[in-house]
């Protein structure tokens, strides 16, 4: 089988931040990278379910909201995919990133979509550490420009 594009990145030294994983047509994946891949440190399933609740809900009620295709985690639980149209700039997007993890690290309230109603696992959350999660993923984005959006080798 042909290996799809986010296995030949080189994870050994891809760092935190934001990346541009693949273009498909008018949809542009970008990678929020929140944890360095292999370090030790991964985000905690609940945190991860928390954070992908709380980034869906901001970015789907963002002035990006008709141009957000996707967002959810990464299976190796380092980070996030953002997919959306390509009318969306770089900068815009990175922009989007930026609020949409200090709206998560500022949270309080009801997670969305929370209830056992409305969703599959709803016991399996917790705040506090996707609030930490944020928080220390807003540092790694401070320096972030959009130039600095494509994976190094």
């Amino acid at each position: 089988m042909k290996k799809i594009a986010s296995f030949t990145v080189n994870h050994d030294t891809l760092e935190k931040g934001v990346y541009i994983s693949r273009v498909d047509g008018d949809a542009v994946t970008y990678d929020l990278r929140m944890k360095k891949p292999n370090a030790g440190s991964f985000i905690s399933p609940k945190s991860l379910h928390t954070i992908e609740h709380l980034l869906a809900t901001y970015v789907r009620n963002s002035e990006y909201s008709d141009q957000i295709i996707y967002a959810g985690p990464m299976g190796c639980r380092s980070g996030f995919y953002l997919i959306v149209r390509d009318s969306v700039s770089r900068a815009e997007v990175l922009e989007l990133v930026k609020k949409s993890f200090i709206f998560i690290a500022d949270f309080t309230g009801t997670i969305p979509g929370s209830s056992k109603a409305e969703c599959g696992n709803y016991l399996e959350h917790d705040l506090d550490a996707a609030k930490a999660d944020a928080a220390e993923y807003n540092e790694a984005l401070k320096n972030v420009t959009a130039d600095d959006m494509n994976y190094k080798d």
